[in-house]
């Protein structure tokens, strides 16, 4: 589901009251312990924690004028997603997160390349999430990003 918002409050206030603490609680988390350099706002119709172009002005490649999307936070119908680009970027990220996902989870992990999909809010694994925030900064997350568009 995509919603109409300027800012992430915007978008928090349309969610369903059910969503909303742990739509809130997940953005303040990786607000406070995203990788130094990135920005908070939307992006294509969901929070987006995302490169400036103030540090890397070429933007996405296929949509030049947007920033570097990083990280986004969706309430789908039926979950809340964590999406995160350097799970799909990078296998040694992904298989430290699938490796340590059980430790901090009770239900099996729901994931595509680089979503992942919560259908409980109560079976959020934010520790985990605020783990995999340090695992990456933004100059690596732009190195890895530079690579796989010039193959």
């Amino acid at each position: 589901m995509q919603y109409k918002a300027d800012s992430p409050e915007d978008y928090i206030s349309q969610l369903p009251d059910d969503r909303k603490a742990a739509v809130t609680k997940l953005h303040n988390l990786i607000k406070d312990n995203m990788p130094e350099g990135l920005e908070a706002g939307i992006g294509y119709g969901m929070l987006a924690y995302f490169v400036p172009k103030s540090i890397y002005p070429a933007g996405y490649h296929c949509k030049p004028f947007p920033p570097l999307p990083f990280i986004n936070v969706a309430s789908q119908k039926n979950f809340i997603a964590l999406y995160h680009s350097g799970l799909y970027a990078k296998k040694e990220l992904y298989d430290w997160f699938v490796a340590e996902y059980p430790k901090h989870a009770k239900n099996k992990l729901d994931m595509g390349k680089s979503c992942v999909r919560f259908k409980k809010v109560e079976d959020i694994p934010y520790d985990l999430i605020k783990e995999l925030l340090g695992k990456m900064t933004v100059e690596e997350w732009i190195d890895i990003y530079e690579a796989a568009i010039k193959k």
